[in-house]
């Protein structure tokens, strides 16, 4: 099972804010990807980013705690202001200084703009926290159209204009699903791992499940292994997860050679 990419579709790649804590450098790692990236003619491609490292560091400095679920960062109103200006401002930008480096002609938005992703709240245990819709294709058609290369924050917003932190993992497979795409989710390790400590090449439901319920598949990749199965399930094709730690892979995973996990659809 490889994930070869119909290069005729856009190719959704959701990459985490770890990326820019991996190096002295800040700019290195990313630059790297970046670099591979810049190397697949005729692809379109949408980069998604968390930031969670960056958003940790923030909150500490403003004074307020981090408290997890399932992997989800809870969300508290008074928090918001602290992880919207650290995500879609910092991190976000950020990567669009970097890419537009490497003339990559990049525009920085988060999930509200042009009404591409509607967010109803996810989990009230979570707080402000956004379940993303594809909603609007208009603004991300028109950007990769004139060869623009779209980085999206994972900051929503509510139909009341609220804003809501989405899970970086769920916002790549809205805007996927926006896109009628191609999915890659990028981590800072190389795949997921078994109930033996090997990497799993392939991983399908029934054993996302089993492992979950033993432990071995927790916190953050407990959510990626879920959005993966969701975004396998409902475009009927393998989704891999493999690390942005070895950027020359990415262009050979992308023509099909086996790198990370491929998450199955049932």
């Amino acid at each position: 099972m490889s994930l070869s990419v119909n290069q005729a579709k856009p190719l959704v790649i959701k990459i985490g804010g770890a990326i820019l804590d991996h190096d002295p450098d800040k700019a290195s790692a990313l630059k790297a990807l970046l670099v591979e990236l810049s190397q697949l003619e005729n692809q379109q491609i949408v980069l998604v980013h968390g930031g969670g490292s960056s958003v940790d560091k923030q909150l500490t400095q403003a004074g307020f705690k981090t408290e997890k679920k399932d992997g989800k960062r809870i969300t508290p109103a008074e928090q918001m202001p602290v992880i919207a200006g650290t995500l879609a401002g910092f991190v976000n930008k950020t990567i669009v200084g970097v890419a537009n480096e490497l003339k990559l002609s990049a525009v920085g938005l988060s999930l509200g703009d042009g009404n591409m992703i509607s967010c109803t709240l996810a989990d009230q245990a979570l707080g402000n926290v956004g379940d993303p819709s594809p909603k609007n294709s208009a603004l991300l058609t028109t950007l990769l159209a004139n060869d623009f290369f779209p980085i999206v924050s994972s900051i929503g917003a509510l139909d009341n204009g609220e804003l809501v932190n989405v899970n970086a993992d769920d916002a790549a497979v809205a805007i996927c699903q926006l896109l009628e795409a191609e999915l890659l989710l990028l981590t800072d390790v190389p795949g997921v791992k078994g109930a033996e400590g090997e990497w799993l090449s392939e991983l399908g439901s029934k054993q996302a499940a089993q492992l979950i319920e033993q432990g071995v598949i927790a916190g953050g990749m407990t959510a990626k292994v879920n959005a993966a199965l969701l975004a396998a399930n409902q475009l009927r094709r393998s989704i891999a997860v493999a690390s942005w730690k070895s950027p020359e892979q990415i262009v050979n995973l992308i023509k099909g050679d086996n790198v990370g996990t491929r998450i199955l659809a049932d």
